[in-house]
């Protein structure tokens, strides 16, 4: 069975709204583009290891036609490796309507999405979830998902769609590598999905070294 895992890049008050640009999702949002000026090398060589060994992407209806119109087109530029491989996977898309496929190697999901991801996930081994905050949020609740790779940035919003509204279910994670930072200040965060979920306790508890001597 393979491992579906998450990309997510967010602000400190956890806004996952249209970091790439103006134009990705600008109804009621002012801020389109914000992650632009906070990439660094440490940054970018992160973005790009999450990527090794990707062999399908699982994208959302709008972060698919966005992917679709750009990437095809920028083999041979500085983005060259990432494109290559964006292009080269298959390309599954969640929608309920009907998305212009052309982009080669896309397929539309069906109308039971849980099932059909559970298939995907035994087809193949490395299956990347990139923006598509619609999407994630299923997946979450769904707890169709392994790893989430979070990008902490350092600015606060105040507007546009959170990373986890309304998706959520009570969810236990790990911690699988040490929190690692830019010279920007964007923190990366990669967590595994883990069995149960949260428990509650007494902070004041002695056990907890926090009690009255």
């Amino acid at each position: 069975m393979g491992l579906i895992c998450i990309e997510l890049f967010a602000t400190l008050d956890l806004v996952g709204q249209a970091p790439g640009g103006p134009e990705e999702d600008p109804v009621g949002f002012s801020f389109g583009g914000w992650q632009a000026p906070l990439i660094d090398e440490v940054t970018g060589a992160q973005v790009g290891a999450a990527y090794e060994g990707t062999d399908a992407l699982l994208l959302g209806r709008r972060t698919y036609d966005m992917f679709a119109a750009y990437w095809p087109h920028q083999e041979g530029g500085e983005d060259n490796d990432i494109a290559t491989l964006f292009n080269s996977v298959p390309k599954y898309v969640a929608s309920r309507g009907r998305p212009d496929l052309s982009w080669r190697g896309s397929t539309q999901l069906g109308a039971d999405l849980a099932g059909a991801v559970r298939e995907i996930r035994d087809r193949h081994e490395n299956i990347k979830v990139v923006g598509s905050l619609d999407l994630v949020r299923t997946l979450l609740r769904e707890k169709l998902f392994d790893r989430i790779d979070l990008w902490l940035h350092p600015i606060m919003l105040g507007e546009g769609k959170k990373v986890f509204d309304g998706g959520v279910v009570p969810t236990n994670l790990t911690l699988l590598e040490p929190p690692a930072s830019g010279g920007k200040g964007t923190v990366f965060l990669r967590y595994g999905l883990a069995d149960g979920i949260p428990t509650t306790g007494d902070m004041s508890a002695p056990d907890r070294g926090l009690g009255s001597n």
